[in-house]
């Protein structure tokens, strides 16, 4: 299992945690994504590619600010 930790920034509301978790669900190898305003964790059972998950909140309107890998 993978896990990744996001910290974002500009998210004020449960729309704004919806969009993101929508967009990262989506990105390949990802099989669920805990979002909270202003911070996510993402798990897979496969390898995740930190940049496609930047680049899938960056889409949204959000910036990411600090990424940590959790694996296990």
């Amino acid at each position: 299992m993978s896990t990744v930790e996001l910290q974002i920034e500009g998210m004020s509301c449960n729309h704004c945690v919806a969009a993101v978790r929508e967009a990262l669900v989506a990105v390949d190898n990802v099989s669920s994504a805990d979002v909270k305003i202003g911070s996510a964790r993402v798990h897979s059972v496969a390898d995740l590619n930190v940049d496609a998950l930047q680049a899938s909140i960056e889409e949204e309107g959000y910036s990411v600010t600090a990424v940590s890998r959790v694996d296990s």
